[in-house]
C-alpha cells in the first residue's frame, strides 16, 4: 500500500464545497461512494412529511404514526391490513418513484470514472437514473422483491404485479385473503426483502454476484488513490456503509474519506487529517458542481479555439 498526499487537503479552506469535490474526483483514481436516505431526501423522496400525509391518511389516523420508519416496523393486526400499508409503500418508493435529479447529477459527474457505489437504500433511484446496474450493490435489499419471512429459501421474489392488485383491491385499509403472499416452500409468510433489526434478509445469487462485484472494486484498487465518498448517511444503520466507509480509510492510507451531510456526525480521530466534511444540502451541492464543470469545459473550448 503505497501513501499519497490529496492536494485538496491542503487548499481546502480556500475552497467551496462543490470546488474540494470536484478538485478530489479529480485527483482521485478510484472513487467508492455511499448513498444513503439523505441522498433521496435531498430529491424530496422523504418518509415524512406531506410525502407520508397525503398517502396513508387512514392509517395515521387509526395510529398515529410519525413517518414511514416508524410505520415500517409496526406490528399490524392482521397480513391483510399490513400488506395493504406495503403495496402503498413499494408503489410511493419503488414503482411510482419519480426519476431524482440529484442521481442524473451523480451520474453525469462520475461518468468516464472509475467508481463503484454501495446503498442502503432498497429503492429503485439508480435504475430509473440510468446507472450501470453492475457498478450499484444495493447491500440493504429491495422493496420490489419478496422473501420467505422464515429464510427457509436463498429465493427472492418479484412482487410488483402483486403489488398493483394489492393497490387496486384493498377497502378498508385491508387486501383480500387471496392476495396475501406465502413462502411456496414451506407456507411462511413472505415480507419485503429488506434487511431487519437484526441484520438478516435473504441473499439470493444476485446478491452474491452484486456483492463479489463491490469487493472486486476495492481489491483492484487497493493501491490507487482512492476517495471514499459518503452521501446522506446517517446513524439510522451505521454498520453498513458508515463505520465500514471509516475503517477502510483508517486502513487505507492512500484513501481520503469525504462526507457530505448537514448534520455533525463524529469523525474518528485516526482518519481526520485525511477527511473533508461538506455541511451541504446535497441537491444543491451536486448542482453547484455541475454548474462548476460546465463553465470550466466552455472556459476550455474558448482557450482551444
Amino acid at each position: 500500500m503505497c501513501e499519497t498526499s490529496w492536494q485538496v487537503l491542503g487548499k481546502s479552506k480556500d475552497l467551496t464545497a462543490s470546488s474540494k469535490l470536484n478538485m478530489a474526483l479529480d485527483e482521485a483514481d478510484a472513487v467508492l461512494i455511499g448513498v444513503g436516505a439523505g441522498m433521496g431526501a435531498a430529491d424530496g423522496f422523504t418518509y415524512s412529511g406531506p410525502r407520508f400525509t397525503q398517502n396513508f391518511p387512514d392509517f395515521i389516523e387509526k395510529y398515529r404514526w410519525l413517518d414511514m420508519f416508524q410505520a415500517s416496523v409496526f406490528e399490524f393486526e392482521s397480513l391483510n391490513e399490513e400488506w395493504a400499508f406495503f403495496s402503498r409503500f413499494v408503489d410511493l418508493n419503488y414503482m411510482g418513484q419519480p426519476l431524482g435529479g440529484s442521481y442524473l447529477r451523480l451520474k453525469e459527474l462520475l461518468e468516464g470514472r472509475n467508481y463503484h457505489i454501495i446503498t442502503s437504500n432498497a429503492d429503485n433511484a439508480f435504475e430509473i437514473a440510468g446507472f450501470d446496474q453492475d457498478k450499484v450493490f444495493d447491500v440493504q435489499g429491495k422493496y420490489n422483491l419478496l422473501q420467505c419471512s422464515k429464510g427457509c429459501t436463498p429465493k427472492r421474489f418479484n412482487n410488483e404485479g402483486l403489488m398493483k392488485d394489492m393497490i387496486e383491491q384493498q377497502q378498508n385499509m385491508k387486501v383480500p385473503d387471496e392476495l396475501i403472499p406465502y413462502c411456496p416452500e414451506c407456507g411462511a409468510s413472505m415480507e419485503l426483502n429488506r434487511r431487519n433489526h437484526t441484520d438478516w434478509m435473504v441473499e439470493d445469487d444476485k446478491f452474491f454476484e452484486d456483492q463479489k462485484l463491490f469487493h472486486n472494486f476495492l481489491d483492484r484498487n487497493i493501491n490507487k488513490k482512492l476517495l471514499i465518498l459518503e452521501l446522506g448517511c446517517g446513524y439510522m444503520a451505521p454498520q453498513v456503509i458508515k463505520h465500514p466507509f471509516q475503517q477502510m480509510t483508517e486502513n487505507r492510507n492512500n484513501a481520503l474519506y469525504m462526507t457530505v451531510n448537514l448534520k455533525d456526525y463524529r469523525i474518528p480521530p485516526a482518519i481526520r487529517e485525511r477527511s473533508v466534511w461538506l455541511q451541504e444540502d446535497i441537491k444543491e451541492l451536486l448542482l453547484n458542481v455541475q454548474k462548476e464543470q460546465q463553465f470550466t469545459k466552455k472556459k476550455t473550448y474558448e482557450t482551444e479555439y
